[in-house]
């Protein structure tokens, strides 16, 4: 038997369309992490950039548990003194839906230019409409999360 490392060109990344409405934000950021990552592959290695691209649809339907509509905080700052901001989920939500996702997804991702290059494979869509019919239409692994 023989053990063999994973190389960069033999990586086959696939597309996997999965609809956000009515899971909740930290269990469909993990799932999303994993396929970036590349951790439901038996080729992943740590070094590498193995994962899948994803996309993510009605990210205006994913749902937070308690009170974390009025209290969760999400901060920017432009680099300025005193240039920092801050705005609620609720607020977010109602401006751009698609971040929350976003920023919960990259917060899992590896800190590092290789977690820049995995974070560049994500696709998030308010809605149900995405335009990579033609990648996804090659590879049926359309998933509703559990």
């Amino acid at each position: 038997m023989k053990t063999s490392a994973t190389r960069a060109k033999d990586v086959e990344r696939r597309w996997h369309v999965i609809d956000a409405s009515g899971q909740t934000l930290g269990k469909l950021s993990t799932q999303v992490a994993n396929l970036l990552m590349g951790k439901h592959k038996p080729t992943y290695a740590p070094y590498l950039d193995t994962g899948d691209f994803v996309i993510v649809i009605n990210a205006t339907k994913v749902k937070v548990t308690g009170k974390k509509p009025k209290q969760k905080t999400y901060y920017h700052h432009s680099g300025y003194p005193g240039g920092i901001k801050a705005e609620t989920y609720e607020e977010l939500m109602a401006t751009h839906p698609t971040r929350i996702i976003e920023h919960a997804v990259k917060g899992m991702l590896p800190h590092s230019r290789l977690g820049r290059a995995m974070y560049k494979k994500l696709k998030v869509y308010a809605g149900d409409s995405h335009p990579h019919q033609a990648q996804v239409a090659g590879t049926k692994t359309t998933a509703k999360g559990s």
